[in-house]
């Protein structure tokens, strides 16, 4: 099995800096195997380590369902208001490599979004070329023309300061105002 120095495991998952695991281990915070531990450079296997008794919470990596509420972006940007990361762990956001959203929803847009800290599988679910289906539910404060349908399975609706066509979209009318909409693509406010 693999050992991992401990004060590398403390900044990766989130819990500090390197630098500040010493005081962390000074202040008797960290365990190994049930016993204080006294070198942040010490290698341990990651199962004996504990943070405050509690062992490290996802060693192997992060994958949150999570329903976005309306008023919060998907960007760490501050300038662009509350986002979704502050209904998690402060310290996620620390890990290496830190969490981040699987695509992303508008603002006002609600429903699930997915977060991780593998990248592979941020890649493997929004790149186009992995053909992964996204599907929305539409409603709109206007009713919607029959007309959509064929236009977004065409392949040849174009957004506003967007030279490439979508690629086609399958879009059911539920309702005067209601669809479903499922996209292999997610370019910005396509929805």
């Amino acid at each position: 099995m693999t050992r991992f120095r401990i004060d590398q495991m403390l900044s990766r998952h989130g819990y500090c800096s390197r630098g500040e695991s010493r005081g962390w281990l000074k202040a008797g915070r960290v365990t190994v195997s049930g016993e204080k531990a006294k070198n942040p450079a010490d290698k341990v296997l990651l199962a004996d380590l504990r943070i405050d008794g509690e062992p490290i919470d996802h060693p192997e990596g992060i994958l949150v369902m999570l329903h976005k509420p309306a008023g919060l972006v998907c960007s760490r940007e501050e300038r662009e208001g509350p986002n979704v990361y502050s209904l998690l762990p402060e310290r996620w956001s620390r890990r290496n490599p830190p969490i981040t959203s699987v695509g992303r929803l508008d603002k006002e847009t609600t429903g699930l979004l997915l977060i991780t800290d593998r990248g592979e599988l941020v890649q493997r679910w929004t790149s186009p070329r992995h053909k992964v289906t996204k599907r929305y539910e539409v409603v709109s404060d206007q009713d919607l023309d029959p007309d959509l349908v064929p236009l977004f399975a065409s392949g040849t609706l174009r957004l506003p300061d967007d030279a490439d066509p979508c690629l086609p979209a399958n879009l059911v009318l539920t309702g005067v105002r209601s669809a479903h909409l499922d996209l292999v693509e997610g370019r910005y406010h396509q929805v």
